[in-house]
């Protein structure tokens, strides 16, 4: 009779917290989604094309289980007992650190080396930032890099136990390549490893507002501009939610806060964006010069100084950096577990010539692909390959076009991009293998 009751209250519990879970959608509405999480889409009955969906059952299923009642409040409770009971995140994207420090998970292999770039990948980052500052310079224009260093980089002491650790991070190490290569560099990483105090947010991935202060000034210096935004008042502060806290305890306050700069920041928005994430954002300050920005998630707390620091600033999340607008300052910035980016889009700007003895005999055929649909400079026209054969570490690659020698950008896994003119004769591939140049002709 006893265990007959158990099983009635807990048959009984179950349908309850189940039609709680469900029920709830009717009088509270759906959960809404927490940080950046996408939720899926409303089941429809028919397909696109008018078809019956076969799959409304499964879609159904998915959507619901994406918006039941109290669904935040749930995820919070389990991830919170996670990290009481078992010392560890409970959302595979974050990592619990030192002293409630989180991490993006993703930085754990650029962490432990395990995943760190390779001299391949190094060079050929370091060399397409080369190129894009020639031309700058070329055009009259300043040029500048900064990489924004992953948390783990400045304050690996907050980690924990992951186990082994990289000697240099990424960072630091494209860094020190880009100052070999004369690349104008604001060596972001090491400024801020200087510091005593933490310009990290602890459960954010990101810098704070002093942080990006300091980001701000090195960014100036590296124009010869002075700027002096990081010894500004900052007693102020204000309430912030970290991205990674808000992945783990969706429906908890934050109890993190964000420092506020204390001087005044005169700039208005010329464009109708005005949110920090925005992808365009186009600014006039007091100050001198256009700026033009390349800039990702880092710069949502940098861009307002440098908006007071320059009369014109033009702000673009955007990392296919079309290099043709006008600008007397240009800056890319990279935050560092995104810095494949360098390899995965092509600039806009005209490929340099180059002067090279090509071998008199070939090594063989290779082939390239023409991409009239991607936007090139006036009278040219977007050549893409792969190389035959592995290239050495530190190998520039070079294109053949009329008979003139163009030099490409490098692409990940071995490819290559490079602008040629229009309706040119490609003829030839070079670069060095084992120390020696090498051709291939196109065909």
């Amino acid at each position: 009779m006893k265990r007959k009751v158990l099983l009635t209250a807990f048959v009984s519990l179950f349908l309850a917290i189940s039609l709680t879970l469900s029920v709830g959608i009717l009088i509270a509405g759906p959960s809404q989604a927490g940080a950046n999480e996408i939720l899926s889409s409303p089941p429809q009955l028919r397909d696109k094309d008018g078809n019956w969906n076969k799959n409304y059952l499964a879609d159904f299923t998915d959507y619901i289980s994406d918006r039941f009642y109290l669904r935040q409040e749930l995820i919070t409770l389990d991830n919170y007992l996670t990290a009481q009971v078992f010392q560890t995140s409970g959302n595979e994207k974050v990592l619990l650190g030192k002293d409630g420090w989180l991490f993006f998970a993703e930085t754990l292999d650029s962490f432990a080396g395990t995943g760190a770039l390779s001299q391949r990948e190094l060079f050929s980052m370091a060399k397409n930032l080369q190129l894009m500052q020639s031309y700058c310079e070329a055009q009259g224009k300043q040029f500048a890099f900064m990489v924004a260093p992953n948390k783990n980089s400045v304050y690996p002491e907050q980690m924990g136990d992951f186990g082994m650790r990289s000697e240099l991070s990424d960072a630091a190490r494209l860094t020190q390549l880009l100052k070999d290569m004369d690349v104008n560099t604001v060596d972001l990483l090491g400024a801020l490893q200087q510091q005593e105090e933490k310009l990290y947010f602890a459960h954010d991935s990101h810098w704070n507002s002093k942080g990006a202060a300091l980001g701000a000034d090195l960014i100036n210096a590296a124009f010869g501009v002075k700027s002096g935004y990081f010894l500004g008042d900052f007693s102020q502060t204000a309430p912030h939610t970290g991205d990674l806290y808000e992945m783990v305890y969706p429906a908890l306050k934050d109890a993190e806060t964000n420092l506020v700069y204390g001087g005044q920041l005169e700039f208005s928005y010329t464009s109708k964006l005005t949110k920090p994430d925005s992808i365009i954002l186009q600014t006039a300050g007091n100050g001198e010069g256009k700026l033009l920005a390349y800039r990702d998630s880092f710069g949502n707390l940098l861009y307002p100084y440098l908006s007071d620091t320059y009369a014109e600033s033009y702000f673009a999340r955007s990392t296919t950096y079309d290099l043709t607008k006008e600008a007397d300052f240009v800056l890319v910035e990279l935050v560092e577990r995104n810095l494949s980016y360098l390899l995965a889009n092509v600039p806009v700007i005209q490929s340099p010539m180059a002067e090279i003895t090509l071998p008199q005999t070939s090594s063989g055929a290779a082939s390239v692909t023409l991409s009239l649909k991607d936007k090139a400079p006036e009278g040219c026209v977007r050549v893409k390959g792969a190389l035959p054969l592995a290239p050495d570490d530190d190998s520039c690659v070079y294109l053949v076009c009329g008979g003139q020698a163009y030099e490409a950008f490098l692409m990940e896994n071995d490819g290559f991009a490079v602008y040629v003119p229009e309706n040119g004769d490609i003829q030839s591939l070079a670069y060095t293998v084992g120390g020696q140049l090498v051709m291939y002709e196109i065909t």
